[in-house]
Parts: structure tokens; C-alpha cells; sequence
């Protein structure tokens, strides 16, 4: 008899679930790094910055932000592709991501398949912003100007293959112009050669220039969206000049592929309740930027629309790239 009550308790034990895998490797037991592809000062690198500090609240361990530019966002992209799949580096993404490897002939790695979704934060319209010194005061006048001149309108972008890149490349195909695309490395060297008129537009979130709209140095001539920018500045949309320009960048966390289900659930959760809050909200949207909320799943079907969406304009610029 007790033999064979020795032996139940074995094959119970045996037989019992396995205990949950974060009790024994809970998460997070240290610091998390986001790793921003774009230089400090761009609406990727502020909205990383904004959100890691209250993540670090959350989450009772410190979220630091990494700013890894250069490549149009490859070399951020890929430190994180290539990490180890345990939710302590995630990607502060935009739209960006999905195009490069139309734009780069040998990405070492996937942009979708590659990464795991977590949450969708925000997305901003791209902003038609011009110089005043330009001379057009709406949209129409520069899409008139352009016409009259091809290829005299230089555009400025954070970089080939940057979710700019392409806002600037989409408004050139949706208006019938042609523009000659100038990426730059730093934030802050494209806005002053903009406001000094070595370039004469650009099509960005209006985040990445508010200061210069705000007080008269840049010009906003449209918003590429189907209703006006009413805050912080007002902007009429692209439609109402007759221009079929509708674009916003997405931004949104994204772990390396085959980060556990459990931990990308943890971080889904910390970041949809931290976007929640009403501060936090309220410095997104003054900044231009429509929070939402797309979580795990749902945000990398989101991605794949918006690639399938956009696809005949990126292969057409791969193919200007020689790729």
C-alpha cells in the first residue's frame, strides 16, 4: 500500500500543469531599451521619450530610449531584428519600416516578418510646409509652381526610405510633379535649411516642425487628410485643392519575431494603459499627432494593409533606385 501511494504521488506530479513560466522567470527583472531608428529631436524620437518614462513607472524597471539613425532607419531596425526575442529591446517604428526593402537592395532582414506588433501609439498626416520666402500662400499656388518649373522644387526628408521620403514621393504622384528629393541625416539641419530656403518644401508630421508653423516661419499649405487641421495649427487638407492626398504616418512599438506571447501581452497592456493617460494624450495631440490604439495582432494587420496599400508607389521608387 504504500508503495503504491508513493507511486500515485509521482505520476501526479508528473502529471500536474506546469507551473506558469513567469514564475519562474518573471518580467521584466531589468531595463528595457527602445531603440529609436531616427536621430533625437524627430516625432518618433519624442513620442519614445514620452512614453518610456511613464513605461519605466509601469513597469517598475527603467525604459531608456536609443536613438541608432542612419540608412533611412535600417540600422535601428535591424539591432532590433537581430535581439534576442525577450522583450527587453523593442522598436519605436513608423511607417518607414515596411518600405525598406523596396528601397535597399540588401536589408538583412524582414521588416514585417521579422518583427512582432505590440501596440500601435498614434498616427500624424504629413504636412505640405513650405518656406515663405517660396511665394505660394495655399496649395494650389505651388503645385502651379511646380508645374511651371519641373524639378526646380526641392523636398527635404529624414532620409531615403523614411516614412518622409515617401509622404513627399506620394504628394509628387497624387499632384502630377516633379520634385527632386533631399535627404538629410539631422532633424534639425533639414528645418533650418528649410526655414533659409535651401530647400523649398517638405511633407511632415507636423510634430517634427510645430515651432516653425507656430510662430510664421514655415508656411502649412495643406494636411493630408479628409478633414482640416484645426490645433495646434489650422491647415486646410490637400481635397480642398483638389489634390487626391491623403497619408499619415503610423507609429507603434515592435519587439523581434517570436518574442513569447505572454511578454508581448505584458508590454501590449503597460503600453495601451499608459497611452490612456490623459497628460500623455494631451501632449500627443498638441503636437499633431492622433493617438490610436491597435494592439498585438491587429497592429501588424494594420501594417500589412497599409503596405499593400501603398506598394505600386514603392516599387516604383525602388526601381528609381536601381532595386
Amino acid at each position: 500500500m504504500k508503495g503504491d501511494k508513493l507511486a500515485a504521488i509521482a505520476l501526479a506530479a508528473v502529471l500536474a500543469p506546469a507551473a506558469p513560466a513567469r514564475a519562474l522567470d518573471p518580467y521584466p527583472v531589468r531595463a528595457i531599451t527602445v531603440v529609436v531608428p531616427l536621430a533625437p529631436g524627430t516625432t518618433a524620437d519624442f513620442l519614445a521619450r514620452l512614453f518610456a518614462e511613464r513605461l519605466s513607472g509601469r513597469m517598475g524597471q527603467q525604459v531608456v530610449v536609443s536613438n541608432r539613425p542612419g540608412a533611412g532607419g535600417l540600422i535601428g531596425a535591424q539591432a532590433v531584428a537581430t535581439a534576442p526575442a525577450d522583450g527587453y529591446t523593442l522598436l519605436l517604428a513608423n511607417s518607414g519600416l515596411t518600405i525598406l526593402s523596396a528601397l535597399n537592395k540588401d536589408v538583412p532582414f524582414d521588416p514585417v516578418r521579422d518583427f512582432a506588433g505590440v501596440a500601435m501609439i498614434g498616427e500624424a498626416a504629413a504636412i505640405v510646409a513650405v518656406p515663405p520666402s517660396l511665394g505660394p500662400r495655399d496649395l494650389k499656388s505651388f503645385v502651379d509652381l511646380a508645374k511651371a518649373a519641373p524639378g526646380t522644387i526641392n523636398y527635404a526628408s529624414a532620409g531615403i526610405g523614411t516614412a518622409t521620403h515617401l509622404a513627399g514621393a506620394y504628394f509628387a504622384h497624387a499632384a502630377g510633379i516633379s520634385m527632386v528629393h533631399v535627404p538629410y541625416r539631422a532633424g534639425s539641419t533639414l528645418i533650418a535649411d528649410l526655414v533659409a530656403g535651401r530647400v523649398q518644401a517638405t511633407f511632415a508630421p507636423a510634430a517634427f516642425m510645430l515651432p516653425m508653423l507656430q510662430d510664421g516661419k514655415l508656411r502649412a499649405l495643406a494636411v493630408a487628410a479628409s478633414e482640416p487641421m484645426r490645433g495646434p495649427v489650422a491647415v486646410p487638407t490637400a481635397h480642398a485643392s483638389g489634390v487626391d492626398y491623403d497619408y499619415a504616418t503610423w507609429y507603434g512599438f515592435l519587439a523581434p519575431a517570436n518574442t513569447s506571447a505572454v511578454v508581448l501581452q505584458d508590454l501590449g497592456t503597460a503600453i495601451s494603459a499608459v497611452a490612456q493617460d490623459a497628460d500623455l494624450r494631451g501632449r500627443v495631440t498638441a503636437q499633431g499627432i492622433e493617438p490610436r490604439a491597435i494592439a498585438l495582432r491587429d497592429f501588424d494587420a494594420h501594417i500589412g494593409r497599409e503596405m499593400e496599400r501603398l506598394a505600386p508607389l514603392t516599387k516604383s521608387l525602388g526601381s528609381e533606385l536601381g532595386n
